[in-house]
């Protein structure tokens, strides 16, 4: 066997026995849980601008674009911008003519000021409104038909009822073997009540969404294998979705 093929049959296996590991499990959920208290997403930063994940989504979304080499992604969510700046750099690198496209119900002025005049912007297009207006919905799906190879994530309202409708509005947008990234399923494993200024909590967030959704559809599967390598992930439950069909 040569070296590269040893090395990922060790990882693979490494990987399959931590998995198992329901005390790790438990452990990185608690430190999860630990570490929010101090609001541990926003230490992090993307070429300048703030992007509140965790580093181990930030890598597992690097390897998602190298493997499916998307020309378009497309993201509900906005904030401070560090995420579709991110996303923009990735498609850079790819070296090919790839475009960000994202909506936000509320652009802050201060973000917007800072995402605009980012070397990035030139691959982004921002869209002020909810995203699940008929009308942004229109836009982004127009704007979607001039690219080959597309990818969504979905980072905007948290609550049960606009995740599944977004994944239903979506969905159809993203190509083949690529994927949908679904952040903050976590919530649903975090106890109940633990979300005090937000709509969401347990049974009510993207990971009810996604499960519901799952059962109306085959063309989508959880990509669990991503989720399981890196045990502490905003998509805690398995919010990778890849398209099968």
């Amino acid at each position: 066997m040569n070296p590269i093929d040893q090395f990922k049959q060790e990882r693979a296996a490494a990987q399959k026995k931590m998995i198992q590991d329901a005390e790790l499990k438990k452990k990185s959920l608690d430190w999860m849980l630990h570490s929010d208290k101090y609001k541990y997403t926003y230490n992090f930063s993307w070429m300048g601008r703030p992007v509140i994940k965790y580093p181990q989504d930030i890598m597992a979304m690097q390897e998602l674009i190298w493997q499916v080499q998307p020309d378009l992604i497309i993201e509900t969510g906005i904030a401070h911008g560090g995420s579709i700046i991110f996303s923009a750099s990735m498609l850079e690198l790819l070296g090919n003519d790839g475009k960000v496209i994202a909506v936000d119900i509320d652009i802050r002025k201060h973000n917007r000021d800072e995402i605009e005049k980012h070397p990035m912007m030139k691959r982004i297009t921002m869209l002020e409104g909810s995203s699940i207006d008929e009308k942004i919905v229109k836009q982004i799906t127009d704007y979607s038909k001039n690219f080959k190879k597309v990818m969504v994530a979905l980072d905007s309202n948290h609550s049960h009822d606009h995740v599944f409708r977004e994944l239903e509005l979506y969905s159809p947008l993203v190509s083949m073997d690529s994927y949908i990234l679904l952040p903050d399923t976590f919530v649903e494993f975090f106890p109940k009540g633990y979300v005090k200024d937000r709509p969401w909590d347990v049974g009510n967030n993207p990971y009810t969404a996604m499960e519901a959704f799952l059962k109306t559809t085959d063309q989508f599967v959880k990509d669990e294998a991503i989720t399981n390598k890196l045990l502490i992930t905003e998509a805690f439950g398995g919010g990778y979705l890849r398209r099968v069909k």
